[in-house]
């Protein structure tokens, strides 16, 4: 038996010529950028630049486990700091997401206000809120945990309030029909639907938090960060790569536990 084939579709040209362009606009763009942030290519590839990392990579990649005990300690106290700070965000993110959520409140001017609240959070990168708070409280992990619980209202609100929109309604409506009133609308009708996917958001943004406590710690905040800034201003890369073996398997081992959990809950 033959087999007949499917005539193939004739290529358009308005395709053709559409993707020659965005091809075009990609390569100038690049070039564009090359051209314009000035590299000194003679400064990366320089003999200077070369025996630096001869130096310093073998070093890394030898790590100081004499040092093995601070650095743990240390580490702890970043996973204290992120663990601190995403719990604060999880609970303060909730009357956030509710107001956020269209569903909820029908006040376009409070939806409006709750939602450009969470907004202009997300604005602030954790290292401008580190800076700000190491300036107020001074250089301690205190100022890290404020740091990650302020940024993280403003992703987790965004996330509670979609979560909450895309509840199923007829569930609350039935609950209303049969004339409960707004708090058992609230427990039996909207609670028991957003739980899981409130913790499993909270897991996921713990594992944010995590690596962003290693780098507040740089700027003053406490936890591993301040290790690494004392360890290569003393020129110590054997204890750099003991700092980064440890952060590599804590973060590891996190990411792994939180994919579990996250699967079991949702």
């Amino acid at each position: 038996m033959e087999l007949v084939m499917p005539p193939k579709k004739k290529r358009s040209v308005y395709k053709l010529i559409r993707n020659i362009i965005i091809a075009l606009v990609i390569i100038a763009i690049y070039i564009w950028t090359f051209v314009t942030i000035d590299i000194r290519w003679d400064r990366v590839f320089s003999e200077h630049t070369i025996n630096s990392i001869s130096r310093v990579i073998p070093q890394l990649f030898s790590p100081d486990w004499g040092a093995f005990q601070k650095v743990m300690g240390l580490m702890w106290e970043t996973l204290l700091m992120a663990y601190t700070g995403t719990l604060m965000a999880a609970i303060l993110a909730i009357p956030f997401g509710f107001f956020a959520a269209s569903n909820m409140v029908r006040s376009k001017l409070l939806n409006g206000l709750s939602k450009g609240v969470l907004n202009g959070i997300r604005a602030f990168p954790e290292l401008v809120l580190a800076l700000m708070f190491v300036a107020a409280v001074g250089p301690r992990p205190f100022a890290g945990v404020l740091a990650i619980a302020i940024g993280s209202i403003g992703m987790l609100g965004k996330l509670y309030s979609e979560v909450i929109e895309s509840i199923d309604m007829n569930v609350v409506e039935a609950l209303q029909a049969n004339g409960a009133n707004k708090l058992q609308v609230l427990f039996y009708g909207v609670i028991p639907q957003i739980i899981p996917e409130f913790l499993s958001y909270a897991i996921y943004r713990f594992e944010i938090d995590v690596r962003a406590s290693t780098i507040l710690g740089i700027i003053g905040a406490g936890g591993i960060g301040t290790l690494i800034t004392i360890s290569i201003a003393n020129r110590k890369w054997d204890e750099v790569g003991m700092i980064l073996l440890v952060i590599i398997v804590v973060v590891t081992i996190i990411d792994y536990t939180s994919a579990r959990i996250r699967k079991r809950i949702v």
